[in-house]
């Protein structure tokens, strides 16, 4: 079943979700499943997987002499979604991203997808190439998110790159969700460029928005009335993400860029251990999911980053 069509059944009670990240190389999908059991008891509607990009190494070739290749270090993002989808009998969302796919490679993993019953989508840029100041779009590749949704929408209706199928199965048609910045995208010079960009994916057929990681609800609140004022009716997804470690203070901002509000900051730098900084940010995702539901949002949705005990005490309280 679609993310629309989930929100729509849903008769304005608010969802469950939440996102996985595919595990390293040589690592089992046991660990996976292990993370994922104990969140099953709030019903989600649908998991989505991320997709990593390629990224450089570095091999040695004797004499000293250093060889670059190119690898990805997370792979299987659609072997996972099958396997979630056909173990827990829920609907699984691929990642797919213009940086490091060609749009032939796009186009074969979407036919997979369809091959396996896969009809949601979530259509990201993605970062640039680790190494890299800016992103670049790879030779073949999409440059921007909108292009990709394009893509996407296009060939749910039967337009392929090269060829067009003019029949298509009944409901091939892809449920596209896009990313929203309720701080910024860090490359937009101003919000209501990024706001502008962002509409731009939904013209070119998204359906959904799921919001990056915020902590302060206002900024999400502003988000949404902004979108809105701009013309954008699809459904707004909040992204949360609690706090597990002090080192949070400083990788998150910098990795993606958002501000921590004073109270957060404050409480964080009182701990002594990890284990209390973790229960201060169960703590601070509790207030701050019962806010959001209090606001009307369709699905509170959770960045798990591979682990669910704190995920797990915060659904207990909230739902």
């Amino acid at each position: 079943m679609k993310i629309t069509d989930h929100i729509k059944n849903a008769n304005g009670k608010t969802l469950f979700s939440f996102e996985i990240v595919p595990p390293q190389k040589g690592v089992g999908i046991a660990d996976l499943y292990k993370n994922i059991d104990p969140l099953m008891e709030f019903n989600p509607p649908f998991i989505d997987v991320t997709t990593s990009r390629e990224e450089y190494i570095f091999l040695e070739r004797g004499n000293g002499l250093m060889e670059r290749k190119i690898t990805r270090m997370r792979p299987g993002t659609l072997g996972i979604c099958s396997a979630i989808q056909n173990k827990y009998n829920v609907d699984t969302v691929p990642h797919v991203l213009c940086g490091g796919f060609t749009k032939e490679e796009t186009e074969y993993l979407l036919v997979d997808c369809m091959y396996l019953g896969i009809n949601n989508i979530v259509a990201l840029r993605g970062d640039a190439m680790k190494g890299e100041k800016y992103f670049e779009q790879s030779k073949g590749g999409h440059k921007y998110a909108s292009d990709l949704v394009k893509q996407i929408h296009d060939l749910g209706t039967g337009k392929y790159l090269h060829e067009e199928i003019v029949q298509c199965e009944e409901n091939s048609s892809f449920c596209i969700g896009v990313a929203g910045y309720p701080e910024k995208h860090i490359e937009a010079p101003s919000m209501n460029y990024d706001l502008q960009m962002l509409k731009k994916k939904v013209e070119a057929g998204a359906d959904y928005i799921v919001t990056q990681m915020f902590f302060d609800n206002q900024k999400f609140f502003d988000f949404v009335k902004q979108a809105r004022e701009i013309g954008i009716d699809v459904p707004i997804i909040p992204g949360i993400k609690p706090i597990a470690t002090k080192g949070h203070l400083q990788m998150l901002p910098q990795v993606f860029k958002i501000d921590l509000p004073e109270n957060l900051i404050s409480e964080v730098l009182k701990c002594k251990t990890n284990s209390d900084v973790r229960e201060v940010g169960i703590e601070w995702a509790i207030n701050q999911c019962k806010e959001l539901l209090d606001f009307g949002i369709p699905v509170l949705h959770f960045y798990s980053m591979g682990k669910s005990d704190n995920i797990l005490k915060i659904g207990r309280e909230v739902f």
